[in-house]
């Protein structure tokens, strides 16, 4: 059974091309491709959710001490009837709070349009007090389905420590039209497809031989968020707040 509530320190990283590829070659020593997918590669594909105000967007991007977001994910090609994770994730400082449950995905959507009047005890889902989070998190903001996120990710964890993680994201693209994650993963790119996310993801601290590598590859980390930059692209009013992309970290195309 995936887990469905967890805590971590993430650390995320703005990388090259050239960059990505020498650390996979390095990473193979300490490293083993994840699980899932076909060498530890699979598609992400998430809606987000914001208010009318874009509430969760200022958040994010104002830092706040404590902040968070609500995701629907869903992973590789997705039927109606497919699995679909519910997230809520929140972050205080560096430390990452993950609380989710798994529901078939037309599960989810029926959730979402029944809105007010859902029964949680009716919905097929894995864990009722999570979903029971999710509802009180919609109703107290009153959020919406805004955009879908979507990238190709390559996945690792540690052989002697199987709680460290290190994900590569490629071709990280946005929309907020069409937002039916069964769709599948298309969009406008957000972030240049020359360049990778790569995020360190540990319950404690970063190991010594990792810090060692990302330092002599030149790897700078960068604290900007996938979720403000594809709302900047995608959103005009937006982009008049907050100056568009170019005076963001991350770039685009």
């Amino acid at each position: 059974m995936a887990l469905e509530i967890f805590r971590r320190r993430e650390q995320k990283y703005l990388i090259t091309k050239p960059q990505y590829k020498e650390l996979i070659r390095q990473l193979q020593m300490y490293m083993r491709p994840d699980k899932y997918g076909q060498n530890g590669k699979y598609t992400v594909s998430s809606l987000y959710f914001d208010n009318a105000e874009q509430q969760i967007y200022f958040e994010t991007k104002n830092k706040l001490k404590y902040r968070q977001k609500l995701r629907l994910r869903t992973y590789g090609v997705t039927s109606i009837g497919g699995d679909a994770f519910f997230e809520v994730k929140q972050k205080h400082d560096n430390v990452v709070n993950k609380r989710r449950l798994i529901m078939p995905l037309r599960e989810a959507y029926r959730y979402l349009q029944e809105g007010d009047t859902a029964d949680l005890n009716s919905y097929q889902s894995s864990n009722l007090q999570v979903l029971r989070e999710i509802d009180y998190f919609m109703k107290y903001y009153q959020l919406e389905p805004k955009m879908i996120i979507s990238y190709d990710r390559q996945a690792f964890h540690g052989m002697e420590d199987a709680d460290l993680r290190v994900t590569f994201d490629l071709e990280l693209r946005c929309r907020k039209e069409d937002l039916l994650l069964e769709q599948g993963a298309h969009g406008i790119y957000f972030i240049d497809s020359n360049l990778v996310v790569l995020e360190v993801k540990v319950n404690d601290s970063v190991p010594l031989w990792l810090t060692r590598i990302l330092q002599s590859l030149e790897c700078e980390q960068r604290s900007a968020s996938k979720f403000c930059s594809s709302m900047e692209l995608l959103e005009d009013c937006l982009h008049q707040q907050c100056g568009l992309l170019e005076n963001t970290n991350w770039g685009g195309r």
